[in-house]
């Protein structure tokens, strides 16, 4: 997530209409030529998240079947009332030379041999890093580059696809997690039994982190998309992200980004305007909130 993150995104990530076997939206890549993907607003960029939020182009997960269950669970968890929360890590910093991704549910996921080759249909290498166990459940952790060049991914919106990609299959291969996660709401079989109320839950907090850049903390509601939208809000302000994490933890989305200004530190009133941009963005209803 280097500064090429804000000058060469040229691959779009679309819900699109076509469903696979379970009825469940599928992602297109759609070639654009932005020069600058996140220092100007792309074109018709509403009109995209507007089709991803779209409710008449989602599609509801049915039950995921025994033998597809088999695939991505070990069958070592037994059925309680007490669903863990999912969690999905997107790390940019831990490693050099990949994106790691850690998933954790409890100690319901098997080899998720499936969530790799999804993975791996958006072009990217994945192969298994390690897997270990503390008393939050089972880590299962991915090292990820991109197919074409070797390298990590540093496109947010392919980033974004990681994310989305390993949650769609949470959901169809586990749909008790639908009642846990914020996209259960749209794609799952049992939406959350609460709504996060975003006001409460947004937190944004800049600390220094060397004389070079900062560490932005920004922690709120999960939805589609957010961690590109986030990116492009920091960007469109001329800040360079640099490198970071985003963790989708149930219902909440926890990101921590490196930044810098002209290649130094943020000073304090740039941090407010910094925090206050995006908490005018974030508090913003999205368009599927406000269709009703």
């Amino acid at each position: 997530m280097a500064v090429a993150m804000a000058s060469a995104a040229n691959c779009g990530v679309y819900f699109s209409s076509n469903t696979n076997k379970l009825n469940f939206p599928v992602f297109d890549f759609k070639n654009h030529s932005w020069s600058a993907a996140f220092v100007t607003t792309p074109p018709n960029i509403l009109e995209k998240r507007s089709v991803r939020l779209s409710f008449s182009m989602m599609g509801i997960i049915p039950r995921a079947t025994s033998a597809a269950t088999a695939v991505e669970s070990d069958g070592s968890f037994q059925d309680t009332d007490t669903v863990p929360t999912p969690k999905v890590i997107i790390d940019q910093d831990s490693n050099p030379d990949a994106t790691v991704v850690e998933i954790t549910f409890g100690d319901r996921l098997g080899a998720l041999l499936d969530t790799m080759n999804a993975l791996k249909n958006l072009g990217l290498n994945v192969s298994k890093a390690n897997v270990y166990l503390d008393s939050s459940g089972k880590h299962n952790k991915f090292a990820i580059t991109k197919a074409s060049t070797g390298r990590k991914v540093e496109d947010p919106e392919l980033l974004e696809a990681i994310r989305l990609t390993i949650i769609n299959n949470l959901l169809e291969y586990h749909p008790e997690s639908s009642s846990q996660l914020a996209m259960g709401a749209t794609f799952g079989v049992e939406p959350p039994k609460e709504k996060v109320d975003v006001d409460i839950a947004t937190h944004i907090r800049v600390d220094d982190d060397g004389p070079d850049r900062s560490l932005l903390h920004v922690e709120t509601a999960d939805r589609p998309g957010l961690l590109v939208d986030l990116v492009k809000i920091i960007t469109d302000i001329n800040i360079t992200v640099e490198s970071g994490e985003f963790d989708t933890e149930g219902l909440l989305a926890k990101a921590k980004f490196h930044v810098s200004y002209k290649g130094k530190a943020i000073i304090r009133p740039l941090q407010q305007v910094l925090a206050n941009s995006l908490r005018y963005f974030l508090r913003r209803p999205t368009t599927e909130e406000a269709s009703f």
